[in-house]
């Protein structure tokens, strides 16, 4: 694994920088509108973009004039979610999965008990064609979500959350 590697992988093992990404994939925003939507200090906002765009997690979307000063956007290139996610388990992987695994709790706390709501969880075993066909199945509504999201507090839009991952396993499942 190279320092790049690490970089990002560390870059997303913090829940502050998951949302970040999650919010970057709506909109380019500056880190002023960042601090704003997450109600973190602009300082704090500017210190995880800083962190993200180091690690290559996210990009420069432009520029905007502020009061006679010039704000930086940022966006997350979600088109490319999963493209670099081909590292094993290792102490940082396993560190970005506790992050998102307590962003995951974060959000259930504002899950609205009534509504459309869908869950699932297995641990299986199916045909190579069934765990391919699931595969595409996720990857389809998984672009379809990131494509169609809006910035925050879009009119017409509701606030969702979508958390999916299949992976195969090895045999040694015993534990």
């Amino acid at each position: 694994m190279t320092d790049d590697d690490i970089k990002e992988l560390r870059a997303g093992a913090h829940p502050v920088r998951l949302r970040i990404m999650s919010l970057l994939t709506g909109t380019a925003m500056s880190a002023a509108e960042v601090a704003r939507e997450l109600d973190l200090t602009h300082a704090n906002a500017s210190y995880h973009l800083r962190l993200l765009f180091e690690s290559g997690a996210i990009v420069e979307a432009g520029e905007e004039r502020i009061r006679g000063g010039v704000a930086k956007r940022y966006r997350y290139p979600h088109e490319h979610r999963g493209e670099r996610r081909k590292h094993g388990v290792t102490q940082s992987r396993v560190a970005e999965l506790r992050a998102l695994a307590r962003e995951v709790e974060r959000r259930l706390r504002f899950r609205k008990r009534a509504g459309r709501n869908h869950f699932s969880d297995i641990e299986a075993w199916v045909t190579p064609e069934v765990s391919d066909q699931v595969r595409a199945l996720l990857k389809e509504a998984s672009a379809l979500i990131h494509d169609s999201n809006q910035p925050p507090r879009t009119p017409g839009t509701v606030h969702v959350s979508a958390t999916s991952w299949i992976f195969e396993m090895t045999r040694r499942t015993k534990s």
